[in-house]
């Protein structure tokens, strides 16, 4: 509604469950051409940029950075030439550096890195507010939204104060190069553990693309042991573990708060436990398995250019404690 006001098409690339989520959305909004997607694959890859099929002259295309059903994760940024690129990054926020001058758009919910629920941030390209469609509601309107500093109406203060709280901590702790060196020691340390089992745990995801936030995996054994798995990794205080509901098998999800120990409580219990119930791999599960899916009040940034405009975070106050589980 801000990006095509007057119609045209859109590309989309489809990774898992979250972009396919987007493509089915914007169809009530615009003409849509899906120009990749992985789920021939069940979402365990992404296609490489050469194949996809864009569209000349398209208004945006679009892409979820990191797919957390799936455990996807775009590591380069693509070159999509001068069409502006839109990113969800609900799921990696703040796990890395990200050069925003590469992106049209990039938006996402704070829930998994920055703060609670009920949030988004959304960062803009200057010469990409103004232009709205005539059926955009207001709260939509990129412009409205800049020249009102995110305060149209009464913001979630709760949510943006411990957000500002999570990114003093970030910087105290070295800033996003420091984080994502944390959490690619995280994420090696579990996949080390997984493709080093001979078999025992298996990863469904294509090493290129491994997400640094979510790591789904199986057991060879069968549905039965990873039941008993589940259920021996909830009584040892390792919680959270059961893979989502629409793909089953387990899956990880460590984002910046997980600390190493606690990856670390996790390779422990996982090598424990295949001590203790040695089984036969069961040849009939697929290595790839079956892994691999809002709307809210959303403080505006844009950029243009170099310059990234930030509305302040007003609050300030003692830090808070959150209970961390491998949720």
């Amino acid at each position: 509604m801000n990006l095509a006001p007057k119609g045209g098409v859109a590309d989309f690339v489809v990774t898992g469950a979250w972009g396919k989520k987007a493509f089915a959305e914007a169809k009530k909004y615009v003409d849509v051409n899906l120009a990749a997607t992985s789920a021939d694959s069940n979402f365990s890859t992404i296609p490489p940029v050469s194949e996809w099929k864009l569209t000349p002259g398209a208004k945006f295309v679009h892409i979820c950075s990191n797919e957390t059903i799936g455990g996807v994760e775009f590591k380069d940024v693509p070159d999509v030439g001068d069409v502006p690129l839109v990113a969800d990054m609900s799921s990696n926020y703040l796990s890395k550096p990200i050069d925003v001058k590469k992106y049209g758009v990039i938006y996402g919910g704070v829930q998994k890195n920055i703060g609670p629920a009920g949030m988004a941030i959304v960062i803009v390209r200057d010469d990409l507010i103004g232009e709205v469609a005539d059926a955009c509601p207001t709260m939509f309107d990129y412009q409205l939204m800049a020249d009102n500093e995110s305060m149209y109406n009464t913001p979630p203060c709760w949510t943006m104060y411990t957000s500002g709280l999570v990114f003093k901590k970030l910087l105290k702790m070295g800033g996003l190069e420091a984080v994502e060196k944390m959490n690619i020691e995280k994420a090696a340390m579990l996949y080390d553990a997984i493709d080093g089992s001979d078999g025992y745990y298996v990863s469904p995801v294509d090493k290129k693309y491994r997400s640094l936030m979510n790591v789904p995996f199986t057991l060879g054994g069968g549905e039965d042991l990873e039941k008993k798995f589940l259920k021996e990794a909830n009584a040892a205080g390792l919680e959270s573990l059961k893979g989502h509901r629409s793909v089953g098998g387990a899956r990880a999800s460590i984002y910046n708060a997980m600390p190493m120990e606690g990856v670390k409580t996790l390779v422990d219990f996982m090598a424990e436990f295949k001590k203790n119930n040695p089984a036969v791999r069961d040849t009939a599960r697929a290595v790839t398995a079956k892994h691999r899916r809002a709307s809210y009040d959303a403080p505006l940034l844009h950029h243009g250019g170099d310059a990234l405009n930030v509305v302040p975070l007003r609050p300030s106050g003692p830090a808070t404690s959150t209970r961390i589980s491998l949720a």
